[in-house]
Order: C-alpha cells, then sequence, then structure tokens
C-alpha cells in the first residue's frame, strides 16, 4: 500500500502487539448543476464527520446508495485482499465501485486528488502510506470523519480529528522460491551472501512505495540503524547493488511467477498471499520476518476533502472498520487495527488468525518526525547509493 509501495498487481500475540503497541462535493467542471435538494444532500454528506450527522447509519446508507458510485485509486485485488473486499461492498450496497489504477501509488494518489479537484473521476477515499496520510492531512486535503469504530482505534493510530486513520499492516519480510533457491535467506545478513547474487528485489522505489520504505528502514534497524537514522538501510542496499546481488527490479506477482525476483523484500502479507498464490505453478514460495531488523508499519485510509461521491466515501469507512472489513483484511494476511478488540470480542476469525506470519518481540514505531527525515534522507541518497 506502498502502500508508500507501488503497488503492482505490482497488515495471535504478535498481532495484538502490532495493533496495541503503535501506530464538499464538487460535480465535474462544466457540469450542470444539481437540483437544491441533491445540492442540498451532497453539502451535507461531504461536511458529515460521522454516521450520526446522517441521522445514523441507515440514512448514511441511503445517502449514498443514492450517489450510487464510489471511487477508489491504487488498490491492486491482490493486496491485502481488496478485490474481495471490492466484491463484498458491491454486494451489501448498490454502489458500483470504480476502481482506477491499481498499481499506483501514494503519491500517485495525492497527485490525482489535487489534479482532479473539482471534476466527478476524483478519488472519494484513499489507502496511503502513513508519511503521505500524514502530509496530506498537512496540506488540508482530507476530510475529517469518524467512523462508528472510533473509540476502538488506538489514539497513536488516527489523527485527532479524523483526516486519517491507521487501518491494516504488517511485518518487513523476505520472501524466497525454494525451488529455485537452495538455502533461502534468514535475515538481512544473509542477503549480502555470493550465492544470492542477481536475485534481491524491493516492491518499487523506496522514495515512492511504501513496502520498498519499510524495507530500507528494516534494513537499516538491521545494520545498527535506527528510527532516527536510515543511512545504514541504504548503505547496505548500495553494498547489495555492488556485489551484485540486488537488482533494479520491482517485484510483483508476475516477477515473482516468472523467477524474475525469486527473493523478494516486501510486507509479509503480500509475501503470504504470492505463497498461495503461486501453490502448484512450480512456485514454493517461502516467508520470513527477519529477526535482525523487525519492522512494522500500517497503512492509512483518508476521505478527499473533494470527493464526488462524500455519502459513499464515508460508507465506504463504516465498512472496512466493520467486522467483516476486518475480517476479510485478516483473510489477505493483513493484521487488521481493530484485531486487538476483535480478539477480545471473539468476533476475528480464529482460522485467519492462526495463518498469519510468525514474528518475535513487540514492535516500535518511529515518530512523525523521523519519518520525514528518512524520507528527506532517501530522497537525497537512494539514487547516488544504488546507480
Amino acid at each position: 500500500m506502498t502502500r508508500l509501495r507501488v503497488r503492482a498487481n505490482g497488515r495471535l500475540v504478535a498481532a495484538v502487539a502490532l495493533s496495541t503497541t503503535a501506530f464538499t462535493a464538487l460535480t465535474a467542471c462544466g457540469a450542470a448543476p444539481d437540483d437544491s435538494a441533491d445540492s442540498a444532500a451532497g453539502a451535507k454528506a461531504a461536511t458529515a464527520a460521522s454516521a450520526a450527522d446522517f441521522g445514523g447509519l441507515e440514512a448514511l446508507v441511503t445517502a449514498a446508495e443514492k450517489e450510487g458510485t464510489l471511487n477508489v485509486i491504487a488498490l491492486p485485488p491482490d493486496w491485502a485482499n481488496y478485490g474481495e473486499v471490492i466484491k463484498a461492498f458491491e454486494a451489501t450496497y448498490k454502489i458500483k465501485v470504480s476502481s482506477e489504477n491499481p498499481d499506483a501509488s501514494s503519491s500517485d494518489e495525492i497527485a490525482a486528488v489535487k489534479s482532479r479537484k473539482g471534476q466527478k473521476r476524483a478519488p472519494d477515499v484513499l489507502d496511503l502510506g502513513i508519511a503521505f496520510a500524514r502530509s496530506g492531512a498537512a496540506e488540508n486535503l482530507f476530510a475529517p470523519y469518524k467512523v462508528e469504530a472510533w473509540d476502538k482505534i488506538p489514539d497513536a493510530q488516527k489523527e485527532k480529528d479524523g483526516r486519517w486513520f491507521n487501518d491494516y499492516g504488517g511485518y518487513v519480510s523476505i520472501g524466497c522460491d525454494a525451488a529455485r533457491i537452495k538455502n533461502c535467506p534468514q535475515t538481512f545478513a544473509d542477503l549480502l551472501k555470493p550465492e544470492y547474487k542477481g536475485k534481491v528485489a524491493l516492491n518499487g522505489n523506496p522514495t515512492k512505495s511504501g513496502s520498498a520504505f519499510g524495507g530500507v528502514y528494516a534494513a537499516s534497524l538491521a545494520n545498527k540503524g535506527s528510527f532516527g537514522d536510515i543511512q545504514p538501510g541504504i548503505d547496505f542496499f548500495g553494498k547489495l547493488k555492488k556485489n551484485g546481488n540486488f537488482i533494479p527490479v520491482e517485484s510483483t506477482p508476475a516477477t515473482v511467477e516468472k523467477g524474475e525476483t525469486p527473493i523478494s523484500i516486501d510486507w509479509d502479507y503480500l509475501n503470504a498471499g504470492y505463497a498461495d498464490q503461486f501453490r502448484g505453478k512450480g512456485v514454493d514460495w517461502k516467508v520470513v520476518i527477519p529477526a535482525d531488523g523487525v519492522y512494522a508499519q500500517y497503512y492509512s485510509q483518508a476521505i478527499n476533502k473533494d470527493a464526488p461521491h462524500p455519502a459513499a466515501a464515508r460508507l465506504w469507512m463504516e465498512f472496512l472498520y466493520g467486522t467483516e472489513g476486518q475480517n476479510l483484511w485478516l483473510k489477505g494476511y493483513a493484521r487488521p487495527v481493530l484485531l486487538p478488540s476483535m480478539t477480545t470480542e471473539g468476533t476475528a476469525d480464529k482460522t485467519f488468525v492462526a495463518k498469519l506470519p510468525k514474528v518475535e518481540g513487540t514492535p516500535s514505531f518511529p515518530e512523525s518526525a523521523e519519518l520525514d527525515k528518512a524520507n528527506a534522507t532517501l530522497a537525497e541518497n537512494w539514487d547516488k547509493a544504488v546507480s
């Protein structure tokens, strides 16, 4: 989800630890104006900060179904089970989901919000890497909204007014095709071994991609770096590039299946999904969370302040943060933000919980200033390190 990842078609104990430790509607240019009743309804939806502002969830459903459309962007169907999430939403409500550019990055999402302001094809909702969620909120691009499950989302995982809130997350992992690699790497240190020459890839460019960013952050932690110092991670990939192990190929399902990226550093929920996707197709995909560089990150949801379908946008959020939506992410190996409360309430699907990749220890998360510093350092030094 980048999600800063460039999402190419190309988040029970550890999961609870991950979750508890953290982290005006405008019509298209030139379009005829709506009648006064529709305009008033649209204005109300665009400023609604909760379902209660509609008069309750049922009234929100009525308003959203009247709009009839939801525009989403950068949601690959094989990313955290988004394909099934979209189908379930459409099956539940009389709303068609228009999914554009599933391979887009978080930076592309922000660009679409800005460039399409006032257009009917602007994205209604966004799924963003945390750095982009924070920067977008700072630029006043998002509408404040608090879902009915708001109080169950830990304070550290949401903007206080609801301009963004974390949704699902995962750990940086190393995926490896055991059908092509005799001894799969278990740690970042292993990746330096000569036997992995020309075999190690990231899922995109870390200056744009959240999963690649996470991979460099994890490598930094594995090499005496810190949240405040990502440079050791950049140096590590520079060394991998110099010795020929790191290849500048964006790892995607297609490159994995073809054997072009037999070792991929990516979120555990994506790598775990590959294991299912390619079983029986000659790919023996193994997944490990490297003990020397444990890094976890959530992605965030946000509503476009100028969403062309403001009621549908808000209903989408309610669906995602309901039990069905959270369990659908869990089914895709992602660790939903409400997993702790769902575990307590007995609503988390235990079958899906049991299939999550195993991880040791309790993760910690960078502060906003540390993320900003890491992004600035990557922007300045990444290309020089791996060119």
